[in-house]
């Protein structure tokens, strides 16, 4: 299980939310069916032990602005992200007290903008209905929006991680890290702000690391990033703020993910470590890395 501020789920935003989900499934990914927020996004989930996989879109632009927290509004900064380029506009850290997390993450420089409550009914595998019960924290960043975060608490996670709901036809077990695009400069910040939540940084090619609870978040240069994943888009590198342009997930066992990558829609490539990648084209500008090192 995860842990306050661990890896929950970083936010895919597309503009084509049926198109990623019916991609995912193709890989062997167990999809929800697509939902909706009061906030004008729709979202659909891969959902594992601790975490997600979310994928989001906009599907009513005039409520973006409702349910705001603060003076943050969840629906209109995903629908701004989106007017530039697809990728992750948002990310969610696992909180089990989004209260005194969100206190916590305060006290070392992170912005709380304010809290919002949200449930959404379920029907689970036993046919029996209940609804769940979700505090957020919303932690926007002027600086980098890119890297923005909110806090995530289930308060039912019986209602979230449901055994039947967890397992994935590919053997997916979850999402263990992202890697951040930044420069040499925007990484002095970034290096200050992280230390802060998970104590000290690692080296890394063309960067730093910082481990989580659930996950490793590396953040590096263009040029570290490339040498493993090869040519982002222009999309990703033309763009002038920090963002998430890769993250790595987890699977059981080799000889079925093969197998799913080969009837997939997707075009999965090798990288230069040697472990299965998306196009980011295929994948809203974020590169999704597989391997069974990261179980």
């Amino acid at each position: 299980m995860n842990a306050s501020f661990g890896i929950d789920h970083p936010l895919l935003a597309t503009h084509d939310i049926e198109g990623l989900r019916d991609r995912l499934i193709s890989l062997g990914f167990n999809m929800t069916a697509i939902g909706r927020h009061p906030w004008g996004t729709s979202t659909s989930l891969a959902m594992f032990d601790g975490c997600l996989l979310e994928i989001m879109g906009i599907y009513e632009e005039t409520l973006i602005d409702e349910v705001p927290a603060g003076e943050f509004r969840f629906g209109r900064h995903v629908f701004e992200h989106l007017q530039q380029r697809e990728g992750v506009a948002l990310s969610a850290l696992h909180s089990t007290d989004s209260v005194k997390d969100a206190a916590t993450a305060q006290d070392v420089g992170f912005t709380v903008a304010g809290h919002l409550e949200f449930g959404r009914n379920v029907t689970l595998p036993d046919g029996s209905a209940d609804r769940t019960k979700t505090t957020l924290a919303l932690m926007p960043d002027l600086d980098f929006p890119r890297l923005s975060f909110f806090l995530c608490q289930q308060h039912r996670p019986e209602l979230i991680y449901v055994p039947e709901w967890l397992e994935h036809p590919n053997t997916a077990s979850g999402i263990k890290g992202v890697t951040i695009l930044a420069n040499v400069a925007e990484q002095e910040a970034l290096k200050t702000k992280l230390r802060g939540l998970y104590g000290d940084v690692s080296p890394l090619s063309g960067g730093f690391s910082v481990h989580t609870a659930n996950g490793q978040i590396s953040v590096q240069t263009l040029d570290a990033i490339e040498a493993e994943f090869g040519t982002l888009p222009s999309d990703i590198t033309d763009s002038k703020t920090p963002s998430i342009v890769a993250m790595d997930l987890g699977y059981h066992d080799a000889n079925t993910f093969e197998t799913w990558v080969k009837k997939s829609d997707l075009r999965l490539k090798m990288t230069a470590s040697g472990l299965f990648a998306t196009q980011p084209e295929d994948t809203a500008n974020v590169i999704l890395r597989f391997g069974t090192c990261l179980v």
